[in-house]
């Protein structure tokens, strides 16, 4: 629950968080008066703000809020750089409105967020008082979900849901579409999020691919996108942690790429405390490989450019497990990120 002050009268309201942010302790009303040198002041010592005012308003003082927030010092490095960008959403996140009984935002001009909000917050329409920027990335997602991420080796969209990846970089979904297949009969994809790599098999003539994620949010979105392209009779999507029961002759993995802690359950696509997942991955491989089978480790570098894991640790992985290279594909990433200092 979440508690304030109005008009001289203690009131409460669930407290609405899909990314697991606890209730701010204090509260203060606000609205269209309130400038943003005063908002900014008191968002960050920790005063959340219940917005009361105009929605396109609320919008327009979170931008100026965000222009205010000090990004890290050039040089400082990766910790420092998401430091800074954990106080950045900590900050960002005291901008605060309220919901009526069925997802409805009770400010004036507020868009229609029902189908948005009952996709990410499910059935439970209560009355609630939630984060205007994760309201704001719930529409989002929406959007996403409604139009979807057009994947080049498909020749189709496949729909992400709220908190589940979207294959929004194609480099690794390229890798797998042009790596050699080792046969036709059965492939693994775990941790298959979206299910966008099991697709891609099952596109490629995968007779029967058996796809995983602990994730239940991830599990109805493979569901979805397997039913979408009409795969549901190759594609079987199960809710287990990494491996199936039995082995197969090819098992894919697209773990999440940085060995630190996630900020959020959204974060978790993208970082995983200490490589857990890899290292899980690669000590349960050769267990469910059949004999000359093959596994498929889709890996991006970007943990070595920032000096959380080297090269040699990463083989040193593989000959622990008792795994051996046979091969190795390349891609260069094709957006604009690689060149940012």
């Amino acid at each position: 629950m979440i508690r304030w002050t109005e008009a001289g009268v203690e009131r409460s309201a669930v407290w609405r968080s899909a990314l697991g942010v606890p209730p701010p302790g204090r509260v203060v009303l606000a609205d269209d008066r309130m400038r943003a040198a005063t908002a900014y002041r008191l968002a960050s010592e920790g005063t959340a703000l219940l917005w009361r005012g105009d929605f396109h308003n609320a919008r327009q003082l979170l931008a100026a809020l965000g222009r205010r927030c000090q990004p890290a010092p050039p040089g400082g490095g990766f910790h420092r750089h998401r430091q800074a960008r954990a106080q950045r959403a900590h900050t960002l996140g005291m901008l605060l409105v309220p919901y009526a009984e069925g997802h409805v935002v009770e400010l004036p001009r507020a868009p229609d967020v029902r189908d948005a909000c009952a996709e990410a917050y499910g059935a439970d329409a209560s009355p609630a008082v939630g984060q205007l920027r994760e309201l704001l990335g719930v529409i989002g997602a929406h959007e996403w979900r409604k139009k979807g991420v057009l994947v080049p080796a498909l020749g189709a969209r496949i729909h992400p849901h709220y908190g589940v990846f979207p294959p929004t970089r194609a480099e690794y979904v390229d890798l797998v579409d042009r790596a050699p297949l080792p046969g036709d009969r059965l492939a693994f994809d775990i941790g298959t999020g979206t299910g966008v790599l099991a697709a891609v098999l099952a596109r490629r003539s995968v007779r029967r691919v058996v796809a995983t994620d602990i994730d239940p949010r991830a599990v109805a979105c493979a569901e979805d996108n397997v039913a979408r392209l009409g795969l549901t009779g190759r594609v079987e999507v199960t809710r287990t942690d990494l491996f199936p029961p039995g082995r197969a002759p090819l098992i894919v993995c697209n773990p999440p790429w940085l060995p630190v802690k996630p900020a959020s359950a959204l974060d978790q696509a993208v970082y995983d405390p200490d490589g857990r997942m890899l290292r899980a991955f690669l000590a349960g491989l050769s267990a469910h490989l059949e004999p000359q089978g093959e596994g498929w480790l889709i890996l991006s570098d970007l943990a070595e450019h920032l000096g959380l894991r080297t090269r040699a640790e990463l083989l040193e992985e593989f000959a622990q497990a008792g795994l051996r290279v046979t091969g190795r594909l390349d891609a260069t990433p094709n957006h604009h990120r690689p060149r940012d200092p």
